[in-house]
């Protein structure tokens, strides 16, 4: 669907100072189109500049090729968490509480928005993203344009753009609509057409779904397992639990960003909600494995470039062989966690260490669930 709007040649007009730009000449009909439209349009920041396209880009399954973390509208402010992929996200169930009473699901690395309609209200408003000063600059911008002024009372009723508050909640209800549709969550990788039947895995990938899904082999499932089948076909490998997984503070980006050394990210602690809680320090929420391949870099602060990397990061728990602990990229040791005090110790010491064939069989399998729009990103 967002093939008909063209994001780059959006993003020129509207830098050279364009009021009102049509981004489809018939003007969009659903909620999912205004969406769209939406999702797509940089008129949306301060600066006319960034979109969430920008950094949930469509040409990089919805996520920031662009580094460790995104370059608000600014074009100077960095933030000091990696922007997650936006496919899949539609999956991720609310906030809240599962039976045994762990925090699970919501948006954010943190959870802090519960629904995808809370999270597409974040962006706009962050100062060091989008950039809008309130929710009625944000509306000014929408009734300049003649599409959105006809298309928000369609649907959403003749006053919604006369109050700044309701016509927010419209546009992050469309916004999420878009992101509800196949565009995001197409099931179209080469593990999903194993599941259908379709093609056959190579020897090495097939020894990755083993491992992944025996707890006896690895500890990939805990976490990366939604449903109870190993062979369910909406399986979205992630069961939106919470956890400290000793990430190590990303020097290089504190460097670009500013953020002084030592500084703790408290993760799901600093989700409201939660209200500080110091068992929740320095947890974050279980991404989707949908799309892993190509998403890099990886963990919340973007600290690993390779998928190869996290593995071994992993790993390390549980070799005793120092030259397993080191991080090729740095050949160096993986640094100490930063914090360690909520440390996910059980799940992460679970199973056996892993040679390098293994490490090598995740990844191959990790590599499948790389939707098929996207597989041309694996070579490149």
């Amino acid at each position: 669907m967002f093939r008909k709007y063209l994001f780059a040649a959006a993003a020129l007009l509207c830098s050279v100072g364009a009021a009102a730009v049509s981004l489809d000449d018939t003007g969009p009909t659903t909620k999912d189109e205004l969406g769209e439209r939406l999702f797509f349009d940089v008129n949306l920041s301060a600066n006319r500049t960034q979109a969430c396209a920008t950094c949930h880009d469509p040409e990089y399954a919805f996520a920031d090729p662009r580094g460790m973390a995104s370059i608000g509208d600014d074009g100077v402010s960095i933030g000091d968490r990696n922007a997650p992929t936006a496919s899949y996200a539609a999956f991720t169930p609310a906030f809240g509480k599962d039976a045994s009473g762990a925090w699970v699901g919501g948006q954010f690395h943190d959870g802090r928005a519960s629904a995808l309609e809370d999270q597409a209200g974040g962006p706009p408003l962050n100062p060091a993203e989008m950039g809008m000063p309130d929710k009625a600059s944000v509306l000014a911008r929408l009734v300049e344009d003649p599409i959105y002024a006809q298309a928000f009372p369609a649907m959403f009723g003749a006053d919604v753009l006369n109050d700044p508050e309701t016509a927010y909640s419209a546009m992050t209800q469309a916004i999420a609509a878009f992101e509800r549709t196949p565009e995001f969550s197409p099931f179209e990788s080469k593990y999903d057409r194993f599941l259908r039947g379709e093609v056959e895995l190579s020897g090495l990938e097939e020894l990755g779904r083993v491992l992944f899904f025996s707890e006896q082999f690895t500890n990939c499932n805990l976490c990366h397992q939604l449903r109870t089948s190993p062979i369910d076909p909406r399986e979205t490998f992630s069961n939106y639990s919470y956890h400290n997984i000793g990430v190590p503070e990303n020097v290089e980006l504190r460097a670009q960003n500013g953020v002084a050394l030592g500084t703790l990210d408290e993760g799901l602690a600093a989700n409201p909600v939660v209200d500080g809680d110091p068992a929740q320090v320095a947890k974050f929420r279980t991404p989707t494995l949908r799309n892993v391949a190509v998403t890099g870099p990886y963990m919340h602060n973007g600290v690993f470039e390779d998928l190869r990397t996290v593995v071994l990061f992993y790993n390390q728990y549980n070799t005793r062989v120092e030259a397993r602990r080191i991080n090729p990229e740095t050949g160096e040791p993986f640094r100490v966690p930063q914090y360690g005090k909520t440390l996910s110790f059980e799940e992460l010491t679970h199973g056996p260490a892993l040679d390098d064939q293994r490490v090598d069989a995740l990844v191959a399998f990790m590599k499948t669930l790389t939707d098929a729009r996207y597989e041309h990103l694996l070579v490149e």
